[in-house]
């Protein structure tokens, strides 16, 4: 299959998908959502694919969801159509990552912001250059109740998570490693190559009982609730774009929070 926004590579049993909108900022348009969606499904049926990398071309990994095509297409969406579209693009996919049946690791690089703070911290493990950044503002930007997966606390612990989204603070990726978000920080010219390192290192164990241990592993947070949890976090996320504080931003075609979003990264 041939993508316009995805690249792929292969590296012997690891599989590198690149988001590849980097004059976006890697903004995640529907279109490249549903690319990463088809790439890691087609990895996930390769048996020669052990590993799978999500990175990001350019200088950033992500800058989040595409507000701008937000605003042209999906500004004025009834309940229900925002609902459909959020949870298969946005939750569901995010979950798939989760339950991914291979490991996966997120490579970091610059921005890693809302939408892209979602998809990195569903991955396994987490690799970072010394000058990636993490974000979540869209409580001070856009009045809703943080991103659609509200992984935050399950990877940051409670009280960071709370000063995270309620000040829409940047949180360095040294800051990251010393709370246990993040697994290594390396100079941004050894990121490829350090990921790479640990995904042919994972690589050489047997799969099937790599497979057993990641699902082991996601059950003692599924047992803490963690799965639910997520679950009514999105319902809750949806309420939030019905407010009034949320209204005025759309009616104000959302431009201020994308000038806030462009400044942030």
């Amino acid at each position: 299959m041939s993508y316009e926004f995805i690249m792929t590579e292969q590296n012997g049993p690891v599989c590198t998908i690149s988001l590849n909108r980097p004059q976006q900022r890697n903004a995640q348009s529907q279109q490249l959502l549903d690319e990463l969606d088809a790439a890691l499904t087609a990895a996930q049926k390769d048996d020669s694919v052990r590993v799978v990398i999500i990175a990001g071309k350019g200088d950033h990994f992500s800058a989040g969801h595409d507000l701008k095509e937000a605003q042209e297409k999906r500004a004025n969406f009834t309940v229900e159509q925002r609902w459909a579209y959020e949870e298969l693009r946005y939750f569901d996919y995010c979950m798939r990552i989760w339950d991914f049946p291979k490991p996966v690791i997120a490579q970091v690089q610059g921005a890693c912001v809302a939408g892209g703070f979602m998809i990195a911290n569903m991955c396994d493990l987490i690799v970072a250059s010394d000058d990636a950044f993490f974000s979540d503002p869209v409580g001070q930007t856009l009045a809703t109740a943080a991103v659609e997966v509200l992984i935050h606390p399950w990877v940051m612990g409670l009280r960071k998570a709370k000063e995270f989204l309620y000040t829409g603070m940047r949180l360095t990726a040294q800051d990251a490693k010393e709370i246990g978000m993040i697994n290594r920080v390396v100079p941004r010219a050894e990121l490829e190559s350090a990921t790479m390192e640990m995904a042919q290192k994972i690589a050489q164990a047997a799969p099937f009982g790599l497979k057993l241990t990641k699902k082991s592993l996601n059950r003692t947070l599924d047992a803490q609730g963690l799965r639910e949890s997520l679950s009514a976090h999105f319902d809750t996320h949806q309420l939030s774009h019905m407010t009034e504080e949320f209204k005025t931003l759309r009616d104000q075609g959302l431009a201020k929070a994308i000038q806030k979003g462009a400044k942030s990264v």
